[in-house]
């Protein structure tokens, strides 16, 4: 698991070194109101992308069972039922896409001199979503191998890809419609190797129209309809921001608030990284019947996915609006600063159950509660955020989406104790209550690198950087996993002469 668990790691910090070259060279060469613009129609078109239905995650679900238990048949059926729905799926997405793009523009006060731009944008971009569906399908077959190393080598080159084009073709000409473009030029290349390395791994897999089968879709629907209610609620916590900012505020607005929430959500990246990985594993270990392995599963990795978000939320809260600073301009210090620290506050304590909880009450095939919890939570997060938004503005936005997010973590952690069999004290007294002591002195280093040596500048972030993961993880290995019970530090005592003496 470790090693499935690493690769997604560096497919994260792949995307975020991409985000972090290519976001204020964007900013900059497109200018505000265009980059505005750009992010409002990503923002509107990603609503099709809800037209999954939630197959996906159903690939990797059945996938994974049927070929497990050698059931070549239903494994054709779905490998085939889900071809033919996503097919089905691109087509239906491609009509809506003409209806939201009236609604695009009788909605929106976009620049004059930023129209054809961004229709044509907006047309592509319909293009580039109605095509993904059905890109989806072999990275689902090799999550359900649990292949994801090769997946992710495949992915890492597509951001590569979109980093250099992006870089070069804008320096040509500073136009939005060039990322439309460029998101299609790395789907049809990651689709092309995907669907080849497919071929050549799973010689059991035949991606056939002709293993459509209707009478497979009760099944499918049966758990991708969850799926796709969860779907729509982090559709509605995450992506409507920019639509409500955009409707209550100037377009030239909306960066400040993508500058704060793209680091947010890179950080929960980090945790779905984990949480792709344990679904699946859920799924095996129940069909097996090992409910204790499931839930040494659920404790050990909901305290290392706690231990992350900590460590690089944290950071993230006191030094980030300095680094946002010297990443974009001073001028989004304060008001992108100010919304960073409100959603990573929240994402101390929804991440790790995002990242553990969830997903093992997904893998077990009991959906419905977490699903609908999160949609209402999500209707809260919009309701809030657009009554918010005039007397906070973009504050009041971030509010929005951290008040219910928080309490929908308590609520999925509830569910999940209850569904392994595990006393929420047990989970408590071992993931939650060493770590909490260790953040004392981690929260007090911090307050000192930023109201006492008041460090800025990419110099002074990156060793003040280096300095408290220093004393974060030697507070982690000497106290918070000190003689831990699933977490074994032994070899690293025997092996490092300077630790022997704490063995």
């Amino acid at each position: 698991m470790l090693k499935n668990v690493s690769s997604n790691w560096i497919l994260t910090l792949v995307q975020i070194a991409v985000t972090f070259v290519l976001m204020p060279f964007t900013i900059r060469t497109l200018g505000q109101d265009q980059y505005g613009t750009w992010i409002l129609i990503a923002s509107l078109t990603s609503y099709l992308s809800l037209m999954a239905l939630g197959i996906p995650m159903a690939t990797v679900r059945f996938v994974a069972k049927f070929a497990a238990g050698g059931n070549q048949e239903e494994l054709d059926r779905t490998v085939g039922s889900c071809l033919g729905l996503y097919l089905l799926i691109g087509v239906a997405a491609m009509l809506i896409g003409i209806g939201l793009f009236f609604v695009f523009r009788s909605t929106y006060n976009v620049p004059a001199a930023l129209r054809s731009r961004a229709d044509l944008a907006f047309a592509i971009t319909v293009v580039f979503i109605a095509a993904g569906f059905l890109g989806q399908l072999p990275y689902g077959i090799m999550s359900a191998h649990q292949d994801f190393v090769i997946k992710n080598r495949i992915q890492i080159s597509g951001f590569l890809l979109r980093l250099v084009l992006t870089y070069v073709l804008l320096k040509i000409n500073a136009t939005m419609v060039w990322l439309a473009v460029i998101q299609v030029t790395q789907l049809t290349m990651e689709f092309s190797i995907a669907s080849w390395v497919v071929a050549r791994r799973y010689p059991r897999i035949h991606i056939r129209l002709s293993d459509f089968d209707p009478g497979m879709l009760k099944q499918i629907f049966s758990f991708s309809l969850f799926v796709l209610i969860l779907q729509i609620g982090g559709q509605l916590a995450f992506q409507t921001d920019s639509l409500v900012i955009g409707a209550f505020r100037p377009v030239g607005d909306i960066p400040f608030f993508t500058v704060a929430s793209s680091l947010a959500v890179y950080v929960m990246e980090f945790v779905i990284a984990i949480a792709a990985v344990v679904m699946p594993l859920a799924t095996q270990l129940e069909a097996k019947g090992q409910w204790e392995e499931l839930r040494v599963v659920f404790l050990k990795w909901s305290k290392i996915t706690l231990s992350l978000t900590l460590m690089v939320g944290l950071f993230l809260i006191f030094i980030g609006p300095r680094f946002i600073a010297w990443w974009v301009e001073p001028s989004f210090e304060s008001p992108a600063g100010r919304v960073l620290r409100i959603l990573m506050t929240a994402n101390l304590i929804f991440l790790p159950m995002r990242g553990v909880a969830l997903p093992i009450l997904m893998g077990l095939g009991r959906p419905a509660w977490p699903t609908v919890g999160f949609l209402i939570a999500s209707v809260g997060n919009l309701a809030l955020s657009i009554a918010l938004a005039g007397p906070m503005g973009l504050d009041g936005v971030a509010w929005g989406t951290a008040i219910p997010n928080v309490l929908y973590a308590l609520y999925v952690l509830v569910l999940a104790c209850r569904a392994v069999g595990l006393p929420f004290v047990t989970y408590a007294r071992y993931v939650g209550v060493r770590a909490a002591l260790g953040t004392v002195p981690a929260v007090a280093v911090l307050w000192v690198l930023r109201y006492v040596l008041n460090v800025h500048g990419l110099f002074q972030i990156f060793f003040a950087g280096i300095g408290f993961v220093a004393v974060f993880a030697a507070i982690w290995v000497f106290f918070v996993y000190r003689r831990d019970r699933y977490v074994s530090l032994d070899p690293l005592f025997s092996r490092v002469p300077l630790l022997r003496a704490f063995a």
